[in-house]
């Protein structure tokens, strides 16, 4: 285990450059632990050795993601959204304390947080919806990446029309989310819904206007017609 662990770090110290490095580092505005390796590199590098190991025991995969989130490194954490959601097919739900122990204590920037949350999550998630209840438990959270994780977990699920009911539910614990990047996650969590369900996501954002940051309004509204748009973002009265 450890061998394919040190192989896959020695590759990606191989594939670093400072300027990409030091690019993560003005991109993020938390502090963050970075090799230097652009995504589409790390996708391949997870990709490759996917390889020899995917004939083994989901539990033993498992095992080298959480190593590799131990670690702190996003590029790591790339690798191990990689490989954790490689095992979609086989997920169950003894796997989703696995995950939520990934979102509540690895997760420490929004790129992580996505990854994870976007896929292995939120395919979870779709797989077995009763757990969309414990997404409202993360919402409550004080960890600012478990709240965002409650609301990206259901993009990909909210474009198709699932969730809508959890999505608002999910959306008023955070309306007041004092914290940009909970305000984006929820705002684009609405976004992806009003794909599906324009109208509803639009009558919830006019009803809750008056209280709904603008940064989350704004991703809300995005996709939608230039008139909602404009009646969306008149002051309330």
């Amino acid at each position: 285990m450890n061998l394919i662990i040190d192989n896959v770090r020695k590759e990606l110290k191989e594939n670093s450059d400072d300027d990409t490095r030091q690019s993560g580092f003005r991109f993020f505005k938390e502090e963050v632990k970075l090799y230097g390796v652009k995504t589409a590199v790390v996708t391949k590098i997870a990709k490759q050795h996917l390889k020899s190991i995917k004939e083994k025991p989901k539990a033993e995969i498992l095992e080298l993601c959480e190593v590799l989130w131990q670690s702190g490194y996003m590029e790591e954490s790339f690798v191990a959204c990689q490989w954790s959601y490689a095992l979609r097919k086989s997920y169950e739900p003894v796997d989703f304390k696995i995950f939520e122990k990934w979102v509540n204590t690895y997760v420490c920037n929004w790129a992580s947080c996505d990854t994870l949350c976007n896929h292995t999550v939120g395919t979870f998630v779709d797989m077995y919806p009763k757990y969309v209840n414990d997404l409202k438990k993360w919402a409550r959270s004080d960890n600012r990446w478990s709240r965002r994780a409650a609301a990206v977990t259901l993009i990909i699920p909210a474009r198709k029309g699932k969730f809508l009911q959890d999505i608002f539910d999910i959306a008023d614990i955070l309306l007041n989310d004092q914290d940009d990047l909970v305000q984006k996650g929820y705002g684009w969590m609405l976004k992806a819904a009003s794909e599906s369900h324009q109208r509803e996501v639009y009558d919830y954002v006019i009803k809750n206007k008056a209280f709904m940051p603008r940064t989350a309004l704004r991703y809300a509204i995005e996709k939608m017609p230039p008139e909602l748009r404009k009646k969306a973002m008149e002051k309330p009265i």
